[in-house]
């Protein structure tokens, strides 16, 4: 992998954190999980992984910080809200449908 590729792709995941810090706080992560199959704390556990794979010691609790832009204890309590029947249903569904 060239140096432009992984500038090209870190900054790709940096405008796609700050669109989900900044523009879109209001998209739930269970939202995200049932379209998506992954969601901001998928995001910080890849993350940690990565800091990981590279020698670099890293708990949940500031890699989750490093992806949500504060701590996640105060992110939840501003925008994170209870899950519908609906919702939950959905992500059973997905679930479902990823499993083999």
């Amino acid at each position: 992998m060239s140096k432009a590729n992984t500038e090209l792709e870190a900054a790709t995941f940096r405008r796609l954190r700050e669109h989900l810090m900044h523009e879109r706080p209001d998209v739930q992560n269970i939202d995200l999980m049932i379209l998506a199959g992954f969601c901001r704390n998928c995001l910080a556990d890849w993350y940690r992984e990565a800091a990981a794979e590279r020698g670099i010691a890293m708990d949940r609790d500031a890699a989750r910080e490093a992806v949500y832009g504060e701590p996640f204890a105060q992110w939840k309590a501003r925008h994170q809200r209870d899950a519908t029947p609906e919702q939950l249903a959905a992500f059973e569904a997905a679930q479902a449908k990823q499993a083999p």
